[in-house]
């Protein structure tokens, strides 16, 4: 699967603080989006696509609050594919494939892994000053 996110062309954007609730918050929102884009609730992707979203955004509250008081959730759904990104200002730019296995526990490989066995993409996307990132998942539908 090879889809442009930039040329999706519903988009969500939300914001929040740094904090444990932000997870839950981002996970219902990520839900909020799928139904108001249409997407039945039982489609294959959509389990996944909560995990994910949780996933991310439990990593950046863990490990970026300090350079990133808040992390932002971008969604964008087009004809065939949903794309999500979460969004940190910590430099940190990891490596999503090759680097850890899913074995280990690394809860970044279940989500490449996951995104891989439905067909989708992850990519990492560094800001234009290199103080921070956004992960970005495709998903198809």
């Amino acid at each position: 699967m090879s889809v442009r996110t930039e040329a999706l062309p519903y988009r969500h954007v939300l914001t929040l603080p740094a904090a444990g609730a932000a997870v839950r918050l981002a996970r219902q929102t990520t839900e909020d989006v799928l139904i108001d884009c249409g997407v039945d609730l039982g489609h294959p992707s959509v389990g996944p696509a909560l995990l994910i979203v949780a996933e991310l955004v439990t990593n950046a509250v863990r490990h970026a609050a300090d350079h990133s008081p808040t992390v932002t959730v971008t969604y964008a759904r087009g004809q065939g594919a949903f794309a999500c990104a979460v969004h940190d200002r910590h430099p940190y730019q990891p490596a999503l494939y090759g680097s850890i296995s899913a074995a280990s526990g690394g809860g970044l490989a279940t989500v490449v892994e996951m995104t891989m066995e439905l067909g989708g993409t992850a990519v990492v996307r560094p800001d234009a000053d290199g103080c921070g990132k956004s992960i970005w998942i495709t998903l198809p539908l």
